[in-house]
């Protein structure tokens, strides 16, 4: 049954790391279309589930036949994937600003070249006007950083982006800029939008501490359940038996 557990645990990540390449609506899919670090993350997550799936069908194949070296194997794969989950925290622990300062940077490119008449980047600028209309945020630390869109600026500051709105009028358009109802030649700057004050990162950093419970909880479980994993099949190794060939009848 642990072992069944075990093949479980390794097709939730491998399923996880698909998720990444594939998802197109998300703040995780702006990140995947514009870095190459999270691409790599997904792959080696897909790589650690079929590993996982693979040391879990080994493990049981050695327990069932008592096939000593199977199990050392899955011991030593366990153990090595545990490190390397503990390593990967660590980096990501102490490389936070870093990573921070990088989200910052293809956001930031993201809004200054954001352009609705662009085909060739839809999927990607879709994928921050969902971030911005569900997190109800505007810009990476605000408003202020759409004043550097290349679109925008051509258009006089008279129009704004309709995912970052929080009027009603605007509630079905969710992509591209709306225009605000100005009279003519009249000076207009960010601040005269009617726009969320919040900025992406502020939310993205609220949701994240409002779910570090769950995120650490899951963490926590899939390490217990490694090392239960290699308390088993260490256990078992020790039990199994060599046979005593001294004591087959001679015919």
């Amino acid at each position: 049954v642990f072992f069944l557990l075990f093949q479980i645990l390794g097709a939730v990540i491998l399923g996880f790391g698909i998720w990444i390449l594939a998802d197109k609506t998300s703040f995780v899919a702006v990140l995947q279309m514009s870095s190459p670090s999270l691409k790599t993350g997904a792959y080696i997550l897909i790589g650690v589930g079929a590993l996982t799936m693979l040391m879990g069908f080994l493990g049981c194949l050695g327990a069932v036949n008592e096939i000593r070296c199977l199990l050392g194997l899955y011991f030593t794969c366990l153990m090595l994937i545990l490190i390397t989950q503990v390593a990967a925290g660590l980096v990501i622990y102490f490389q936070k600003e870093t990573l921070k300062d990088e989200l910052s940077h293809i956001v930031g490119n993201l809004i200054e070249n954001y352009n609705p008449l662009n085909d060739d980047d839809r999927n990607l600028e879709e994928a921050w006007d969902y971030v911005q209309t569900q997190i109800s945020c505007c810009g990476w630390t605000g408003a202020k950083d759409w004043k550097k869109n290349e679109f925008l600026i051509n258009q006089s500051m008279t129009a704004y982006p309709c995912s970052c709105s929080n009027s009603s009028k605007d509630s079905q358009a969710d992509t591209g800029f709306c225009n605000l109802d100005i009279p003519a030649n009249s000076t207009v700057t960010y601040t005269d939008w009617p726009v969320h004050e919040q900025g992406c990162m502020d939310g993205v950093e609220n949701w994240l501490k409002d779910n570090l419970g769950v995120i650490l909880g899951v963490c926590t479980g899939v390490a217990v359940i490694e090392l239960l994993g290699m308390i088993l099949s260490i256990s078992l190794c020790k039990n199994i038996h060599s046979e005593d060939y001294t004591k087959v009848p001679k015919s």
